[in-house]
């Protein structure tokens, strides 16, 4: 069971002479004074994990001080998206690493797993970080990279819509043709870590206004299903006969400037190989004046290509790497 404090005194003490307790309120600031500023985006959002255990949905959380002040805080919970992996993240304040305390919060945390199918954890960290060394040195193995990729104005051709069969739209955030792509996209990219995106989630977790999304572009082919078929077919469709969306471009950045905006590029699943040409070309013209920040899992095939190929012509540089590991539970 996870420590109790009554009268706000812990009941639990580690080997290195640190007491546990579950997380409190005022805990968030009390850590931020001890660890400092997040170092990267991914460090900030990893942070706000941490708060208050709860059953529904199932999540523990406790804090390690060292004589009253808080110095480290480890989460265990579960994802409703990706149900076959409980998610682990623990911080632990410099002074206090290579004690044994990380390992012994999440021996803690493990024996209040509920019993359940959910065999595996998985957590994320910087590439050459302490927290890397942890997972590494208690069984925890790399199933997967994701980088952010920043793509240079100018680094992909601009394609020439009206000479092809492809037209690129604008689209609402709430449609439910884009929900249901973004929906099946997310599903197909995560089969290294099995998800169960909806439409409603799609909507909720990546293009409504409180996930920051504002604004859509989407990939067209004007060509028609018999074109199609045809190589080198000139055939197209009649204007109120829209084609299927080939690949979209989901923008979280309210206004442009010269910073990098921050898109969700992603594609029509059924494409296959083949959706690479048509992320090449959406790429394009979303980049074209302007630079864009991508997230590039190893997953992503057919981005990945293509953000390699400009990082290694120095036309996109990686602007943050994380590393995802696993580990079953015991």
């Amino acid at each position: 069971m996870l420590p109790t404090a009554p009268a706000g005194q812990p009941t639990l003490t580690l080997d290195s002479g640190l007491t546990v307790r579950p997380w409190a309120d005022g805990d968030d600031l009390a850590l931020l004074e001890v660890w400092g500023d997040p170092e990267n985006p991914m460090h900030h959002r990893d942070r706000s994990l941490l708060g208050p255990s709860s059953n529904a949905p199932w999540s523990r959380c406790i804090v390690a001080e060292d004589a009253g002040v808080p110095v480290a805080a480890a989460t265990i919970f579960r994802s409703s998206l990706h149900p076959d992996r409980l998610s682990f993240y623990v911080e632990v304040a410099p002074e206090h690493r290579r004690k044994g305390v990380a390992a012994q919060l999440l021996d803690i945390l493990e024996a209040e797993i509920p019993n359940c199918a959910v065999q595996s954890l998985k957590a994320r960290c910087a590439k050459g970080s302490a927290a890397q060394c942890f997972l590494k040195d208690n069984g925890f193995r790399k199933i997967q990279t994701s980088r952010e990729v920043i793509i240079q104005p100018g680094a992909l051709p601009v394609p020439d819509v009206e000479h092809l069969p492809i037209d690129l739209q604008e689209i609402a955030t709430g449609s439910v043709e884009l929900s249901q792509l973004v929906a099946e996209f997310y599903n197909a990219v995560h089969d290294w870590d099995p998800s169960e995106m909806t439409i409603g989630k799609a909507q909720q977790m990546l293009l409504s206004p409180e996930s920051g999304a504002t604004g859509a572009v989407v990939l067209r082919s004007t060509r028609s299903p018999q074109a199609a078929a045809e190589e080198g077919s000139e055939a197209t469709v009649a204007a109120d006969q829209p084609q299927a969306i080939l690949a979209f471009a989901v923008s979280y950045t309210p206004e442009r400037t010269d910073a990098p905006a921050d898109v969700l590029i992603g594609w029509d699943p059924a494409l296959g190989e083949a959706a690479e040409q048509s992320v090449r070309q959406l790429l394009g013209l979303v980049s074209a004046r302007y630079p864009v920040s991508v997230e590039v899992d190893d997953a992503m095939a057919p981005l990945k290509r293509i953000a390699d190929e400009l990082t290694a012509s120095d036309e996109a540089e990686i602007d943050f790497e994380a590393l995802i590991y696993a580990r079953d539970t015991p």
